[in-house]
């Protein structure tokens, strides 16, 4: 991958994100560019790290092997079809990172016969802790998939769906689910205030107990529940909470949550599609 000139367009927070994770993983600055129409973005970039920026998109995708659209998905239609003769041109491996649009969308903006990888990171990403699931249209060969995981390896773990509607359920797990983690932790510690202690107290042991917890279940071997089963003993405080949780079908409550998040995904692919 070392040896490949990487593009980004869009030089927002997750390809900041990427780019700083490709740095340091050993990838040269100087084979990465990143495009943007505003200025003031790239100036802030290239402050930041040694990369080649530009204002247009023809230079970055002349100059690279591998094209990422870094736009929101509301713009990447307008972004993508002002590229379509130089994608057809260069045809480069393309990785979309933007949220809800389909492959069946960047095929049509972009041309049938391109290359694409659509991803579904998230936001951990920004802190280089990111999980991400990748789906690989017919065209894209294995080289190119080993290319387009290590990029997004750069911010966490990537691993490949067989099928893209999976990725509507990776969005609803992992996509939207460090949101579910922030909602559990700020009723932990609106509940630790109401018990007694201090903000600040309450919100170190909250966010501290999480990051703990996190580490031993991707140390461990063990499932979930025999972690959670191993720390609560028998008629202790541990197994009273867990009761309330337990009373209060909260296994069922994040089963209809994630539903919910998943049915949402496939009706916003849906209505993308349709544009």
């Amino acid at each position: 991958m070392k040896t490949q000139k990487i593009g980004f367009i869009g030089g927002g927070n997750m390809a900041f994100s990427l780019i700083s994770g490709l740095i340091a993983s050993g990838h040269a600055p100087e084979q990465i560019w990143v495009s943007d129409i505003n200025p003031e973005v790239l100036a802030a970039l290239s402050a930041k790290l040694p990369v080649n920026t530009t204002c247009s998109n023809g230079e970055l995708i002349d100059a690279v092997d591998v094209v990422v659209l870094a736009v929101k998905p509301q713009q990447l239609q307008a972004v993508a079809e002002g590229l379509v003769a130089l994608i057809r041109q260069k045809n480069p491996l393309v990785v979309s990172i933007a949220a809800g649009v389909s492959q069946r969308s960047l095929s049509r903006w972009l041309g049938e016969g391109i290359a694409i990888v659509r991803c579904m990171p998230n936001t951990p990403a920004l802190v280089l802790t990111g999980a991400t699931a990748l789906h690989a249209n017919a065209n894209v060969s294995e080289p190119q998939m080993d290319l387009a995981e290590n990029i997004m390896r750069a911010v966490g773990i990537s691993l490949w769906v067989q099928d893209e509607a999976d990725l509507d359920t990776v969005t609803a797990v992992s996509g939207s689910g460090p949101a579910y983690y922030f909602l559990l932790m700020e009723a932990m510690e609106k509940s630790a205030q109401a018990l007694g202690l201090d903000q600040q107290t309450a919100r170190l042991l909250v966010q501290q107990t999480a990051l703990g917890a996190a580490k031993i279940a991707l140390e461990s071997s063990e499932s979930p529940r025999q972690l959670r089963q191993r720390v609560t003993s028998p008629g202790g405080t541990t197994q009273q909470a867990i009761e309330v949780f337990e009373q209060s079908d909260f296994i069922g409550l994040v089963a209809r949550a994630l539903q919910a998040a998943r049915n949402r995904s496939v009706e916003l692919s849906q209505l993308e599609e349709k544009n």
